[in-house]
């Protein structure tokens, strides 16, 4: 009753719903431009970690959490490379540029340097410059410092290392995302105009949720920052598993106008009656993502929070904005009717129930290679893998593997108590450990014959600084390969040898951490998404067997889309992985629901169980077809033009993932729902209502 009144008051005050909508999204669109975008990954591993207290270090202590590289190719005039020194020096942002001359006279031939300085700055017809931050790799300050470096550098000269990678990170992100928004809501409108029976109702939804997205970004603000994946796929994202709401609303409100002469008791009904189905659906949704939130690597709680935000304003705004928006516009809609080219589904009905034993049998079997699959995905976790070979930084990488054989590079961090000798005694060890193209340590270099007193301050503070000594490590593998992360174990494992109050750090130590971490989190989000799913389910139907069968058929479509890649020998982001399934679970969920929730009221109403179920495929199958593909749509439209991999992929498998879950629903879970109906009337608390007889057919008997 009090819904009926809340819909009812909607209604009648439509024009101040809409004012007031409107006028909230002034603070919103401030609030989204003013909200800071975090584009490096690493940054979101938790702080207790040793590579991340070393990493702290490395900023107090020598200004070094960001290094790049500079190779500067054909011009090898000492003066201009001390000139274009001088001035990458002078640009906000730089603490230090350091070169050959940092050490020894510049002008002493290649052939009399020592081989660690020689093989460091100098390959066959390039020499670099190694260029320290006083800020983060991801920081403002550094981004603008590398823009300014560029400008600086000629065209013979190629920037690397992670702040240029984040850098051309950026800058792509930034220019896409506006297109990704803008692709999919196109995609979308051209499916609602095909599958509603109003050309002005895809404009209306269109609308509605485009508010509720505005204000979802705006209230980002509060947050602090958040990541550009979660920037990049937030509104595509909420667009996408919030739509159906808004089709549930319309399809029931076409329902109740038929019985009411009043459009506003109409739509007061359509709401009490939706907004049970709806708050179940968003409620799962939610849970999917808030699951989100137990994941160690921070970035989890940064796309869950801001996604659970936007379901649930979602939901406020399909029960507000959206019907005042349809009784505002109410006349023009009716006016103006197109033919829906969606089928009835009387043979989808037809098909899923003949053949229900058939379809179960599948179900059953499909689920072996499905999980093959899945668990033997490959994944990557390099940044620069998702980025374009045409980038700057990536061929500025490529470059730095080809000419100077350097991959990734270690930083070791090493107690100053430590002797000369030993130092010297570690670095040996750590040169022969496989992989490691050159070590670069103050001790190492000038030997422990040379009096501290006779070595210029300016060269000791860039090995060191406060209470540690600094040790660079040149490696030729590449982040988050097998080989890498054996030679950082082994190079720890020596380091903590001489040293126990030490830090072993850098981009490829923390992408090892990030892998480790990534496939705990990937079975904690799992498990938590599915009890909190599975509770909900639970909750809503007062039942144990209906949860236990949504989740295992949506979990099938999960299975089957995660393993796709394997059987195509595609590799794929690792937080696609950790992410889709709380996604695609969360998603899905709401057809298996509305599904579900139609056969029981076909089956109270006294049907027996085959006719309840043609009955829920052949009327709920219009709305699961149209959400299921607006979400795909959407997705699709951003993986096909987004030039970075990790957007794309994870774009790429949600919308497959929404395709493949749609045909489970369709086909799968009524054969589900027909053959365990026995079993589910005894374990749901009123499954059945008193007045019901079910009368099962002469050919099959209740289970």
């Amino acid at each position: 009753m009090a819904v009926h009144k809340f819909g009812l008051f909607v209604a009648k005050h439509r024009k101040l719903v809409l004012a007031i909508a409107i006028l909230l999204l002034i603070p919103s669109i401030y609030g989204f431009v003013t909200t800071k975008v975090n584009y490096d990954i690493l940054t979101y591993l938790p702080k207790d970690l040793e590579s991340v207290k070393g990493q702290d270090i490395l900023d107090k202590e020598f200004k070094q959490a960001a290094l790049s590289m500079l190779i500067v190719k054909g011009d090898m005039n000492i003066s201009n490379i001390q000139k274009l020194k001088s001035k990458i020096s002078q640009v906000d942002g730089v603490e230090k540029v350091i070169w050959i001359d940092d050490f020894l006279d510049p002008t002493i031939p290649k052939e009399m340097l020592p081989d660690v300085l020689k093989n460091t700055f100098y390959s066959k017809d390039s020499t670099l410059l190694l260029i320290q931050f006083k800020n983060s790799a991801s920081s403002l300050e550094t981004q603008n410092a590398i823009s300014k470096i560029r400008k600086i550098a000629t065209a013979q000269c190629f920037l690397s290392g992670m702040s240029a990678i984040i850098k051309d990170t950026r800058d792509l992100s930034d220019r896409e995302t506006p297109l990704y928004v803008l692709v999919a809501v196109v995609f979308i409108f051209i499916l609602l105009l095909l599958t509603m029976e109003s050309p002005i109702v895809p404009i209306l939804f269109l609308t509605s949720i485009g508010m509720a997205i505005i204000y979802n970004l705006g209230t980002n603000k509060f947050l602090g920052e958040i990541s550009y994946i979660t920037k990049s796929l937030a509104a595509v994202l909420q667009l996408g598993v919030t739509m159906d709401f808004s089709i549930f609303l319309m399809h029931r409100y076409d329902e109740e106008r038929k019985r009411f002469d009043s459009k506003e008791e109409a739509m007061a009904e359509a709401i009490s009656k939706t907004l049970v189905a709806i708050l179940s659906s968003a409620a799962t949704a939610i849970a999917g993502f808030l699951a989100l939130c137990v994941m160690r690597l921070r970035i989890g709680a940064d796309i869950g929070i801001v996604m659970a935000k936007g379901v649930f304003l979602g939901v406020i705004g399909t029960v507000t904005i959206l019907p005042a928006l349809i009784l505002t516009f109410d006349r023009a809609i009716h006016k103006f009717r197109l033919k829906n080219i969606l089928p009835t589904f009387s043979k989808t009905a037809e098909f899923a129930t003949k053949y229900h034993v058939v379809l179960f049998v599948v179900f059953l079997l499909a689920f072996i290679p499905a999980i093959y699959g899945r668990v033997n995905i490959k994944e990557y976790y390099n940044l620069i893998d998702s980025l374009p070979k045409t980038i700057k930084s990536v061929q500025a990488t490529d470059l730095l593997k080809k000419e100077y054989n350097m991959t990734t590079t270690h930083m070791v961090l090493v107690d100053r108590s430590v002797p000369k000798y030993q130092i010297k005694n570690m670095c040996e060890e750590i040169k022969r450990v496989k992989g490691v193209e050159k070590v670069l340590a103050f001790d190492d270099i000038l030997g422990p014959a040379i009096p501290d007193e006779f070595i210029p301050s300016s060269v000791k503070e860039n090995f060191e600084k406060g209470n540690f000594k600094l040790i660079m490590i040149n490696s030729i593998y590449k982040s988050a390969t097998s080989e890498e992360n054996a030679q950082i174990e082994r190079i720890q494992q020596i380091v903590k040898k001489y040293s126990k109050r030490s830090y072993v750090t850098g981009e490829g130590v923390l992408t090892k951490d990030l892998v480790e971490m990534a496939d705990t989190d990937l079975k904690r989000v799992d498990f938590i998404s599915i009890l909190a799913i599975f509770m909900i389910i639970l909750i809503t139907f007062k039942s144990i067997s209906i949860p236990l069968i949504l989740v295992l058929a949506i979990e099938l479509a999960i299975f089957i889309n995660l393993a796709i890649p394997y059987y195509t020998n595609v590799t794929v982001p690792f937080i696609a992985s950790i992410v889709l399934g709380t996604i695609q679970l969360g998603s899905a969920i709401n057809y298996a629901i509305l599904m579900t929730t139609r056969f029981r009221e076909e089956i109270q109403k006294g049907h027996d169980r085959f006719e309840a179920i043609k009955i829920a495929v052949k009327t709920s199958s219009r709305s699961v077809v149209t959400s299921a593909l607006a979400f795909a749509f959407s997705t699709l439209a951003v993986a096909l033009i987004a030039k970075i991999d990790m957007i794309r992929s994870l774009c790429e498998m949600l919308s497959r993932g929404a395709v493949i879950s749609m045909i489970v629903i369709l086909f799968v879970l009524p054969s589900l729902l027909l053959l365990f109906e026995g079993a589910i009337a005894k374990t749901t608390f009123g499954w059945r209502s008193k007045e019901a007889s079910v009368k099962p057919s002469e050919e099959y008997e209740t289970l």
